[in-house]
């Protein structure tokens, strides 16, 4: 696996190039291994808690594959109906398949039957592993054939590493009880975790203070989504 150049600004696009790996570094692999059209594709069903990183996951693999001139489409599953699209070497990716409705489940199974003829690959992703999908037992069977990973979060460490290389980039020294009150009291999900680093940031250079924990403070009283 190739190190990887993070561009991990809270409003950069999702990428597989701006996915921290840590313990998801397999997973990362077969996403990019999936980006070609293959002669016989091999879906790929990604589960993991809300947070996790599966969206991102989703719509980075859709567009890696969209950058490499290949058809793809990410949907949720609310947006699927009775219909998927279905083109020769298309990449779908389907998100949350627990939440598919009954037609929904019907189009998803039928585009998994299709898959092989059209050179289509299927990625979807779910809450749970496949045993546990409350979807009719077609449809789950389909999807338990995939290559499943599940989708592992960030530990304390990873977030704590990845704040103070941010931080550092900025120019900010982040003091480790800083970083400790930030996990424990703020929302834990990278994304929040950088948006929150951001506005430390601004609030440091708009008040020309250092970044302390009383500031911190400040910030997450003045914005309570952070």
């Amino acid at each position: 696996m190739k190190q990887l150049t993070l561009d991990l600004r809270a409003d950069s696009p999702p990428l597989l190039e701006n996915f921290v790996a840590a313990a998801n570094a397999d997973l990362l692999a077969a996403l990019y291994e999936a980006v070609p059209v293959a002669d016989v594709p091999q879906h790929l069903f990604l589960w993991g808690d809300a947070g996790s990183g599966r969206s991102h996951l989703l719509k980075s693999v859709v567009t890696a594959a969209a950058q490499a001139g290949r058809p793809a489409c990410y949907l949720q599953a609310a947006d699927v109906g009775a219909t998927l699209p279905e083109a020769p070497g298309l990449l779908l990716a389907v998100d949350d398949v627990e939440a598919l409705g009954p037609d929904a489940q019907i189009a998803l199974f039928r585009a998994f039957n299709a898959a092989r003829g059209q050179k289509m690959t299927l990625v979807t992703s779910g809450a749970v592993a496949p045993l546990q999908l409350a979807l009719r037992e077609d449809l789950r069977t389909r999807i338990g054939q995939s290559l499943i990973f599940e989708v592992k979060g960030l530990t304390d460490d990873d977030r704590n590493a990845i704040l103070q290389a941010q931080a550092a980039t900025r120019g900010l020294r982040l003091e480790p009880e800083l970083v400790q009150y930030l996990l424990r009291h703020g929302r834990r999900d990278l994304t929040s975790l950088l948006r929150t680093l951001d506005a430390l940031d601004a609030a440091s250079l708009e008040r020309k203070r250092a970044v302390t924990l009383p500031l911190l403070r400040e910030v997450l009283q003045r914005d309570p989504t952070l």
